[in-house]
């Protein structure tokens, strides 16, 4: 998963620029700001002065212009982000008040040249917040989210100014412009109305005060769930209890503990996903129930953490922010806006997978409790035995034990000789690591990144391990994002949540690490073979179901022979991962796929339930969160208790503390396009000429054209959904 906005709620180059001035607002909209702004108002711009000392005040001088991690402090970011809102709205006035006539380079390209001090701040503070937060981070977050709310809205919403944009759209196809320029002429007039540009004032003022609320309960979710994943890690007094893991894991598990104050003791921290990745490993059936059970209480405990609250408030104001802007639903609203368009297609392709896939792990569950009874274990299967069993199943039918696996699959390795070397094989770039350059935690790594002609690409960043300071999951961030109008080369930052080993030994990696390693670095690639002119359409500035497509399909890469040969190497022999184990493998793709598609679709089902809710039916459906998850997935055939959502409401933090609401089936509905792309791929193999193929059409456009022609371009076809059935094991059923 890739966090796509770095600062989803200002300048957002990837959710749609903002541009405006708060002088020119009515005085309403000045009272809704100001209460906005109430625990820390804002200054005007004459009384905010950045002191040279700040090191956000001035481009970093470091190559690529990459943050000077090594200078940054807490106490930097609230005043960065106070001179950068004045700063911009200083500079958008200007724009707003100018009497010549609109024109493409008087407001849409100064738009997009507005807001550089606060676009600075916000990609650092919003990678960071994720990437090594801290109380003080957390606090400038609650301060600064409806903030950045309020001054979002106070830009798109100024008459004057849409006025502006509005005056170069209708003249757009007399203005000369290239394609890029009038896609982004369209792009800043649609975001624009999707604002809420043609509102009322009373629609306006709402919509404000919507928009601030929902900010604060995004803030409020994310910090909820990172205390409750911390709060609830697993405490075991004796390794016995842990039987089934290796020594690396039980001495990362004593660390683990000891950092907490429990010399002798061993700690099991809890992953983002419901079903916990350890209890494939644990023998101990009554340790496995205690972690599952742990992990579905996550922030709906009673507590100050309890998220259930937020859930509703959140959903109900979505609802009623999308009938505000003349839609029936925030799904509609989203989805328009989406390569699925409707919300009609994408309850069309969850519908189609829902029953198949749930037929499927029904089968699996069954091969599951038929090896329980033989063993004579008396007990009927359960949801956090599942993975357990579900490691015998693999085992015994494809001879494939993930111990063995293993050490053929460590961290650098696998880093440098698989990920780095099917870039290099696709596109023929090189990868040059750099120990000079500042980072905000010692365990980041940095490469530069050099094109096939020699010529500086990129910076990349490395931060694989996990921590209790990083929020759950894997993503990607862009920190500098490449645009030609203002001279920037991507920055771009890949992590995960690896465990880390003790000090001195290998961090061997599961098949699933693998995977995500090379689904991250899809995002970056697309990041850093950006090639646009403006920052609007920089980097992964893609419809949200289709930015999964590159990231899913440098997945196919893990698995392509040449590559796989290449870096499953033994990492005390050195010795290549023998054939037998590749063959079982590549046969053991379509294992547990439907527990697997289940499990997905299960959260995208939800997703699209709860933001499908009009708004008066949202006001009265969050009584008992529980009993409404439960009803949501008996209707779409999803209620098995076995199988639980991937992420249940409290802990969803993709749609409520992230950039994923209505539409969390983006993966799906991407993976229609990887797997027909990986079709192709086998059709015309693996070289330079098909990769700079894939870069051309698709990666090197980012949001400059629209997504679908750009996938259309690159394979000359529509693209076909029966290798995604193929793929889950699905196409029979």
């Amino acid at each position: 998963m890739k966090k796509l906005s770095s600062n989803p709620l200002i300048t957002s180059r990837n959710q749609g620029k903002i541009a405006n001035s708060a002088q020119t607002l009515s005085a309403l909209l000045l009272v809704v700001l100001a209460q906005a702004c109430a625990t820390a108002p804002l200054e005007t711009p004459s009384q905010v002065m950045l002191p040279s000392s700040n090191p956000f005040a001035a481009p970093s001088t470091l190559p690529y212009g990459m943050p000077a991690f090594d200078l940054i402090k807490d106490e930097h970011y609230l005043p960065a982000f106070e001179a950068g809102m004045q700063a911009q709205l200083a500079e958008i006035d200007a724009l707003a008040s100018n009497e010549e006539a609109a024109t493409f380079e008087n407001t849409i390209v100064a738009m997009e040249r507005s807001g550089v001090l606060l676009e600075r701040v916000s990609r650092v503070f919003w990678n960071l917040n994720s990437a090594n937060t801290n109380p003080q981070m957390q606090e400038v977050e609650k301060q600064v989210a409806p903030r950045l709310a309020a001054h979002r809205d106070a830009i798109f919403l100024d008459a004057r100014l849409f006025a502006r944009v509005e005056a170069v759209h209708e003249a757009r196809h007399s203005l000369g412009l290239d394609a890029e320029a009038l896609r982004l002429v369209e792009r800043y007039y649609t975001d624009f109305v999707r604002a809420g540009a043609k509102l009322d004032a009373e629609q306006k003022k709402r919509l404000m005060a919507i928009n601030a609320e929902l900010a604060e309960l995004s803030t409020r979710f994310g910090q909820n769930v990172l205390a409750e994943t911390n709060a609830l890690a697993v405490l075991v007094d004796t390794p016995e209890e842990l039987a089934g893991l290796n020594e690396a894991e039980l001495a990362t598990a004593a660390e683990a503990a000891e950092a907490r104050g429990h010399k002798g003791k061993y700690l099991l921290p809890l992953q983002n996903t419901t079903i916990q990745p350890i209890l494939k490993s644990l023998q101990n059936r009554a340790l496995r129930q205690r972690i599952h059970e742990a992990s579905i209480q996550r922030a709906a405990r009673d507590n100050e953490n309890d998220n259930r609250p937020v859930v509703a408030r959140a959903v109900q104001l979505r609802a009623e922010r999308a009938e505000l802007m003349g839609y029936p639903s925030a799904a509609a609203f989203v989805l328009e806006d989406q390569t699925a368009g409707t919300v009609d297609a994408v309850n069309a392709l969850l519908g189609r997978l829902a029953p198949a896939a749930a037929a499927n792990a029904q089968r699996e569950a069954a091969k599951l409790q038929a090896i329980i009874d033989a063993e004579g274990g008396g007990f009927q299967l359960q949801s956090w035995d599942w993975a357990f069993y579900a490691e015998r199943v693999r085992k015994a039918d494809y001879a494939l034990d993930e111990a063995l696996l293993m050490p053929y699959f460590e961290l650098n390795t696998v880093l440098e000789k698989g990920v780095f070397y099917a870039a290099e094989q696709l596109y023929g770039i090189r990868f040059v690591e750099r120990s000079d350059l500042p980072v905000y935690h010692p365990d980041v790594r940095v490469w530069e990144v050099f094109d096939a002609n020699g010529e500086p690409l990129a910076l990349f960043f490395g931060d694989f391990w996990a921590r209790e300071s990083k929020r759950g999951g894997a993503w990607m961030n862009q920190y500098v994002l490449q645009s030609k109008l203002l001279g920037a080369r991507p920055v771009i930052g890949n992590h995960l949540n690896i465990p880390k080993p003790p000090a001195g030994q290998p961090t061997l990696l599961t098949i699933d690490h693998v995977e995500t390693l090379f689904h991250e670095f899809g995002h970056a690639l697309h990041g850093m073979f950006s090639d646009v002119e403006y920052p609007r359409f920089g980097g992964t500035t893609v419809p949200r179901d289709f930015v999964e497509f590159p990231s899913q399909v440098n997945e196919i890469w893990a698995y392509w022979p040449e590559i796989l040969s290449n870096y499953a190497r033994h990492v005390e022999t050195g010795e290549p991962i023998p054939q037998e184990l590749v063959e079982k493998v590549i046969a053991a793709q379509q294992f547990n796929q439907g527990y697997i598609t289940t499990e997905y679709v299960a959260a995208a089902v939800l997703d699209q339930a709860y933001h499908q809710m009009s708004a008066s039916t949202a006001s009265t459906a969050f009584s008992e969160l529980e009993t409404l998850e439960k009803k949501l997935l008996a209707d779409a055939g999803l209620d098995l208790a076995l199988l639980p959502p991937r992420y249940k409401s409290t802990y969803f933090s993709h749609i409520f503390a992230g950039g994923y609401a209505a539409g969390y089936y983006a993966y799906i509905w991407a993976e229609v396009l990887d797997a027909d792309a990986e079709q192709w791929f086998m059709e015309h193999g693996l070289s330079r000429e098909n990769g700079d193929r894939l870069r051309t059409f698709v990666l090197s456009r980012g949001g400059s054209a629209d997504a679908m022609s750009l996938y259309r371009g690159f394979a000359e076809r529509e693209p076909s959904i029966e290798p995604l059935l193929q793929r889950r094991g699905l196409s029979t059923l």
